[in-house]
């Protein structure tokens, strides 16, 4: 009887490694090595191509004493492997068990997250340039389905991806799981098994062991290769459509002081719905204080909150965020806490020595405030000239302080017939609350005779005065 075909070539997976340079010649690529049969695969399968490749092998091996004694068996048979073939050995330990009972987590995405802490390790320190993971077409067929099943966009149509910014490669996104047992089969190497892959009460097992083949039986034989080509289309046209978003992003926000400005418009139009779902969750990711999962139903929050949120509103997002909507804009912040007692970060008072020029720089608001006496001149007796808002200085009752605002302020500027608290005239001009903290006022005795924006009109420069207090603000 004719041996079964091994399907794997050689020539192929050097061509695919060259195409999607997944390597460089002279890189130190470390193979990720569980001591199951894709990760041995693997290895075999560098070992034969490195000549061609020109790259330096090892082997990556951690053991997450999950299974008692079979994972020290594991690192065992990893280590005897490494040993036959002459290649150097990188071997992390981690109870990762602990590690997701101290974190509540997932036990799964708690070994997945330590495995790549490990890698990231490795190529951070500069012992590897790359790391090859064994991730096979099943693999991206299953993250597929189960991206599906529990809901997902494009991004979590592209499964697997090929290569990450951290120097994770997967050279096999496009083999077989059964090719690769064949594989090792004509090489007469073994591997040991997990019994842990066979537990069906986890959904990724029961997919390998019951839905997948239900696929290929009852439906298309070709069901998994079919969803490893739904993966690189979906990766695609997302790029192109994270980049579009990414370019859109940087021309329409405002940063500012670890915040990001964007107009509404451009997130509430529906007919680019699909890049202001990417350019939130790029805002997002810039202001971010913590980690934090941003689900569909957030990013469609701040959408509603574009379209129809009161001014003022703020929506608070997973990671430490908060989305506040200020008039016709969104503005993205990290969401500050504060006890209640706790003075605000731009509170301030200076007491103002008349004569002569005064200035006073306010760090807390990055502006200096000019205070200067004059001799009120007898023609052009406006009361702002040149950007200074002149005082009677006669009409002064008191020592001049210049204080940030507080609340209860109250002012009659000039126009109005009545005083008004400062916060509704600050309201009339749309100035958010947000902004109105550490505004600048002038106080004397108690009564404010100046305020950004405005002057008292009982304490204004008249044609009767004779001598002007002028008031004016630069940037610091």
């Amino acid at each position: 009887m004719m041996p079964r075909r091994v399907a794997i070539k050689p020539k192929e997976l050097i061509a695919h490694f060259k195409k999607r340079e997944l390597v460089r010649a002279g890189d130190r690529v470390g193979v990720a090595v569980s001591a199951g049969a894709d990760s041995v695969a693997l290895l075999r399968l560098l070992i034969e191509l490195r000549d061609q490749l020109g790259i330096v092998l090892s082997v990556v091996h951690l053991n997450h004493k999950l299974r008692g004694k079979a994972s020290e068996q594991d690192e065992l048979f990893v280590a005897k492997l490494a040993e036959k073939f002459g290649l150097a050995l990188h071997v992390g330990r981690a109870d990762v068990a602990r590690k997701a009972s101290r974190e509540k987590a997932n036990l799964e995405d708690a070994a997945r997250r330590t495995r790549y802490d490990f890698f990231r390790k490795l190529t951070a320190g500069g012992l590897l340039d790359r790391i090859a993971t064994a991730h096979t077409a099943d693999d991206q067929a299953e993250t597929v389905l189960a991206h599906i099943l529990r809901g997902t966009g494009l991004a979590g149509l592209g499964g697997i991806h090929p290569t990450t910014e951290d120097g994770i490669v997967r050279p096999l996104l496009g083999v077989r799981r059964a090719d690769l047992r064949q594989y090792l089969r004509s090489k007469k190497q073994t591997w040991r098994e997990d019994a842990t892959n066979r537990d069906t009460t986890k959904q990724r097992a029961r997919m390998r062991k019951k839905l997948l083949p239900l696929l290929e039986k009852e439906f298309n034989p070709r069901a998994v290769e079919h969803l490893a080509e739904l993966a690189q289309l979906a990766q695609k046209d997302e790029a192109f459509l994270s980049y579009t978003a990414k370019l859109r992003c940087d021309v329409l926000s405002t940063p500012t002081d670890g915040t990001h400005r964007i107009p509404i418009r451009d997130l509430a139009s529906s007919c680019f719905e699909a890049l202001a779902s990417r350019i939130i969750r790029m805002l997002v990711n810039k202001v971010r204080a913590n980690a934090g999962e941003l689900a569909a139903l957030h990013v469609e929050a701040v959408r509603q909150l574009a379209r129809d949120g009161e001014n003022g509103k703020v929506l608070q997002l997973p990671g430490g965020v908060d989305v506040r909507r200020d008039g016709d804009a969104l503005v993205f912040l990290p969401r500050h806490k504060k006890s209640a007692n706790k003075k605000s970060s731009k509170e301030f008072s200076h007491n103002v020595e008349l004569g002569g020029e005064t200035s006073i720089t306010l760090q807390e608001m990055g502006c200096v405030i000019r205070i200067r006496s004059i001799d009120w001149p007898i023609a052009g007796r406006d009361t702002s000239k040149n950007g200074e808002t002149a005082l009677d200085e006669a009409k002064l009752n008191g020592p001049l302080v210049l204080r940030s605002m507080q609340p209860g302020d109250r002012m009659r500027p000039e126009g109005r017939q009545h005083a008004h608290k400062l916060s509704r005239l600050l309201n009339e001009k749309r100035i958010s609350r947000w902004e109105r903290e550490g505004w600048p006022v002038l106080e004397s005795a108690k009564n404010i005779v100046w305020a950004r924006g405005f002057v008292a009109a009982e304490f204004a420069a008249t044609e009767r005065t004779r001598r002007a207090i002028l008031v004016s603000e630069e940037r610091a």
